[in-house]
């Protein structure tokens, strides 16, 4: 079977996606939008206006069975090229974005494609068309408990005390870390607030199980993704309540979902105070990357034979 995969960007969730479809003898061509996002910035509309004719190319230069797009944005890019059938992915940031044209576009791209795919419950009430729900996958081998002492020593944080991490770069508006700061500052314990963003991917691990604690204070999320690879490190978190957070860590202890600084707060204290670890691993059984790559095959391989359509809506799967 041979993919082409059209992302906007692609994140490591991404890269673990087509990684584990290609174990599965699936080959996959990743096609990006040209030029360069980060944090709160978007690309030009000329970037976009460029895409299409590069799409139209590979697929006629290339024995394509279908088109996976990745994210709401590529969704009509994919159903313009008029020959391969579609399976679109939603991210969240695109169903549930704030910007309503966004929002449109999403479920258009949902309501036309062969297949539609969502990752949380949360964006599956979004969708009033047939569609799967298949969580995105943590990479469990990577993403395992360590020794706190050790990870310390590889990350290089020489300190005895608690360790608040904010997995993000603190000028991201949305991420809004001066309300991480003003909660940890009203933490009645002695507790290290530390940020970390732009180091390698294959890094986080450490930096998660050299911490105390994860530290979320989002204002809006479409995941995030952080939360169930801090859950299968076994890390505490104190989130508030935006995308899978709530499903995710719900039953899970030394845990906090809230929306409310007291609440927040008195996380915080209890985990420092606690001084123990989470139970996260279990609650992310059945969500590795081998099981996201055995259900997105398998909606391929039922796309292809027909028996893939959302036209109407479909019970969504529950399983996460």
């Amino acid at each position: 079977m041979k993919v082409l995969q059209l992302v906007t960007t692609p994140r490591p969730f991404f890269d673990q996606q087509v990684s584990v479809l290609e174990d599965r003898g699936v080959d996959c061509t990743v096609l990006g939008v040209p030029g360069q996002h980060g944090g709160d910035s978007s690309r030009s509309p000329a970037a976009y206006a460029t895409y299409y004719p590069k799409i139209l190319s590979e697929i006629r230069n290339g024995d394509y069975d279908l088109v996976h797009a990745n994210y709401g944005l590529v969704a009509p890019f994919a159903l313009a090229q008029p020959t391969r059938p579609v399976v679109v992915t939603l991210w969240g940031t695109d169903l549930m974005s704030e910007q309503s044209w966004l929002r449109s576009v999403s479920r258009f791209g949902a309501r036309r494609a062969d297949a539609a795919i969502v990752p949380s419950r949360p964006m599956a009430r979004e969708l009033d068309t047939g569609h799967e729900l298949i969580p995105f996958g943590v990479d469990t081998d990577r993403f395992r408990p360590m020794a706190r002492d050790e990870a310390r020593e590889r990350v290089g944080w020489e300190t005895d005390r608690p360790i608040a991490l904010f997995p993000y770069d603190r000028d991201r508006d949305v991420k809004d870390f001066s309300r991480a700061r003003w909660i940890v500052d009203r933490a009645d314990v002695d507790l290290d607030l530390r940020t970390v963003s732009g180091v390698d991917h294959e890094e986080i691990p450490d930096y998660m199980n050299a911490s105390d604690v994860l530290l979320v204070t989002s204002k809006r999320e479409s995941g995030p993704m952080v939360v169930k690879e801090a859950a299968a490190c076994n890390l505490p978190i104190v989130s508030t309540d935006v995308g899978f957070v709530r499903e995710t860590i719900e039953e899970v202890d030394n845990c906090v979902v809230s929306d409310h600084d007291g609440a927040l707060i008195g996380g915080l204290e209890r985990i420092v105070a606690d001084g123990g670890r989470a139970d996260g691993r279990e609650s992310i059984d059945g969500l590795g990357i081998d099981t996201l790559g055995d259900r997105l095959l398998d909606v391929y391989r039922r796309v292809l034979d027909g028996t893939g359509g959302t036209g109407q809506p479909t019970e969504v799967s529950h399983g996460v």
